[in-house]
């Protein structure tokens, strides 16, 4: 979620997007907990859904939208998720590697690019799934690495629009100030002093990894800002009311799901990440 352009506190057009934005999130987020609790083929299709619009919008921004490749791009993605969803992994990851030959071979310019997007949207869709299959501590590291990024996103907004200040970086993202970082970073840490608190982890790992996660978050924030401004896109669609498209709402928690994966598959293995994110 970007921080809004410096605006008086009461103006209309600041007060009409928020509305948009807390309407938004009250709909698509009780849907996304429902579909991540459930787990399974649910939350693989949903996963898989989104992964795929990811794919198409980026491959809108950066203008190589063929219809071939996208059509290509779609298919190797919903193999992947299908893959996966029923415990194929090695068959997904296969599909994997082909999809990225083929995305290059049928990219007619911008194959750096486009080849970059199915990365992008392929991660997205391996970490997001892998990390809430584990099946003791799926469910509990997704939320966590879910709130903190929401969290992430809330804080750096108010603390952005109530405290302003010197911004962040404003060539990439002239929204953004040091004072909503700031924000980001104690917000995410309340998350992990409440799942702390709540007996799902012990304090210092879990206030550790929030701090990571949510300096990644912001850097996922960060690059998709770049990649926008490089090609002079101010949102990647107009999906979700009040906050652009995909990859403007899941720009931060892609990056979060992808380290969180790979931090997890370090300490835990391969079908047992979200344990390598909570037991310590």
């Amino acid at each position: 979620m970007s921080e809004p352009d410096a605006a008086p506190a009461g103006s209309k057009p600041a007060s009409s997007n928020l509305a948009m934005r807390v309407i938004a999130a009250l709909v698509l987020a009780p849907l996304a907990i429902a579909l991540a609790y459930a787990g399974g083929w649910l939350w693989a299709f949903l996963v898989t859904l989104v992964s795929i619009g990811l794919f198409v919008e980026w491959l809108t921004v950066v203008g190589a939208g063929q219809v071939a490749l996208t059509a290509a791009g779609t298919a190797i993605l919903a193999a992947m998720g299908f893959c996966i969803a029923f415990g194929a992994l090695r068959t997904a990851v296969i599909c994997g590697c082909i999809g990225f030959v083929v995305i290059v071979l049928l990219a007619k310019g911008k194959r750096g690019w486009a080849a970059m997007g199915f990365v992008y949207a392929a991660a997205a869709l391996l970490a997001s799934i892998l990390v809430r299959q584990d099946p003791v501590n799926g469910f509990v590291a997704l939320m966590f690495v879910l709130l903190v990024v929401w969290a992430t996103d809330i804080g750096g907004y108010f603390a952005g629009r109530s405290i302003g200040g010197p911004k962040l970086w404003p060539r990439v993202s002239p929204k953004k100030t040091w004072a909503g970082a700031g924000g980001s970073f104690i917000a995410s840490l309340m998350v992990a002093g409440g799942f702390a608190a709540a007996g799902l982890g012990n304090a210092v790992p879990l206030l550790a990894l929030s701090a990571l996660l949510t300096v990644v978050s912001q850097l996922g924030d960060l690059f998709e800002s770049a990649v926008k401004r490089r090609f002079g896109v101010k949102d990647s669609s107009h999906l979700i009311p009040g906050h652009g498209g995909l990859m403007d709402r899941l720009d931060g928690f892609i990056a979060a799901i992808v380290v969180a994966w790979i931090f997890g598959f370090l300490r835990h293995g391969v079908h047992s990440a979200g344990s390598g994110l909570m037991v310590w």
